[in-house]
């Protein structure tokens, strides 16, 4: 099982914080945000492309292709700006 993650704007629009998920099958991110996107309607518009969603396994910045363990945390987020 993979503990999954939602933040900020993402948290609201998917109106969870977090879930588990079985590993099995899952190589990369990638393949979790295309098994998060399948799921249709919001999770299509979230994971879609049209906004960019930064990405964390076990709470270190990644890119699509970082793997994905068992027993790992995946954090999904938005990019945040500061002034």
């Amino acid at each position: 099982m993979i503990k999954v993650l939602y933040f900020a704007r993402l948290r609201e629009q998917l109106e969870t914080a977090s879930e588990e998920m079985d590993a099995a099958g899952l190589e990369n991110v990638n393949g979790l945000v295309t098994l998060l996107k399948d799921r249709g309607g919001t999770w299509d518009d979230v994971f879609g492309g049209a906004q960019p969603v930064l990405m964390a396994v076990n709470q270190e910045m990644v890119d699509g292709n970082a793997a994905i363990n068992d027993g790992d945390e995946v954090g999904f987020f938005p990019p945040v700006t500061g002034g």
